[in-house]
């Protein structure tokens, strides 16, 4: 058994299945009948409604967001007439969008990071603790120092150099490594800056962890100069990857509490363990179907 599908079994195991699940998202504008339309269907194709979540941020025509989980027997057969059902429902009479995913089929997410491992280490821990309902294709560094650490848990693992100002080999490489093999990357503090045209050409949600401070350190040491300043916060920010660093859509944030007798290196390490934190939740929620996108910011049914 492999890595991967010992975590599922441990999930599985945990959480009493999802072999007849699925997730179904729906979002546009609001309107009087939708929940009736999406309970109606799912009634009408023998769906069992196990968790279902809405929000409105304005009834009067403001937008409309909604998460359902629904059990149904004979689920992957059910499938196309169930989106012809749906299609009518909620796209022709509703105007809205939705998206319907068979929860027993995991999103592979492939991992990008660097030398700093704390992250990346969490991530494949919790994945083979059956914690995280993914699959783990692969994890791709710039740097060869974690290789034996991460295959030690069974994942592959690729060294794809970049250095020097341009990145298109670099990029180019890792597009050829993720095509057609994951469903969402992570950068589990992976020190490299994206550009505009590897996002677009991924063509996944990519999920980015960085520290947050106010005021803001930019650049090498910042937790050196947060001492400095003497901050009473460190945390951390998950949010999704767009062409504008470090600005797109909030997933999680989280901060603890620092004091003048904490060291640099105090600061580092509770920041260190607030990022995992901080990070393992925004995977969970992305891999469970609990964000919707919305412009630059999110809906998060947590």
């Amino acid at each position: 058994m492999t890595a991967t599908q010992t975590a599922l079994a441990r999930a599985t195991k945990r959480t009493g299945g999802t072999d007849h699940q699925a997730s179904l998202i729906a979002q546009g504008a609001d309107a009087t009948g939708i929940v009736a339309a999406v309970t109606s269907v799912l009634s009408r194709h023998g769906g069992n409604i196990v968790a279902l979540e809405q929000y409105s941020d304005n009834p009067e025509g403001g937008a409309f967001f909604q998460r359902t989980v629904f059990s149904l027997n004979g689920l992957q057969a059910a499938m196309p007439a169930l989106r012809a059902d749906l299609d009518e429902e909620l796209v022709s009479r509703y105007g809205l969008t939705y998206t319907l995913r068979d929860m027993s089929v995991p999103k592979r997410m492939a991992i990008f990071a660097s030398k700093s491992d704390h992250c990346l280490l969490d991530l494949l821990w919790r994945h083979r603790q059956g914690q995280l309902p993914v699959s783990i294709p692969m994890v791709i560094s710039n740097h060869p120092d974690i290789a034996e650490e991460v295959r030690s848990f069974g994942i592959p693992f690729f060294h794809v150099p970049s250095t020097g100002a341009d990145k298109s080999v670099a990029e180019a490489e890792n597009l050829r490594l993720l095509k057609d093999n994951v469903d969402f990357v992570v950068l589990a503090r992976y020190m490299q800056i994206l550009s505009g045209d590897f996002i677009e050409k991924a063509g996944v949600p990519i999920i980015n962890i960085h520290h947050s401070f106010l005021p803001a350190f930019i650049g090498a040491g910042p937790y050196a100069k947060a001492k400095e300043r003497g901050v009473k916060l460190v945390g951390a920010t998950a949010h999704y990857v767009t062409q504008d660093l470090d600005e797109g859509p909030i997933i999680e944030q989280d901060v603890v509490r620092v004091t003048h007798a904490h060291s640099a290196a105090d600061l580092t390490r509770r920041g260190a363990d607030v990022e995992r934190a901080v990070l393992s939740r925004a995977v969970l929620w992305h891999a469970e179907d609990r964000v919707i996108r919305d412009g630059n910011h999110t809906i998060v049914f947590s």
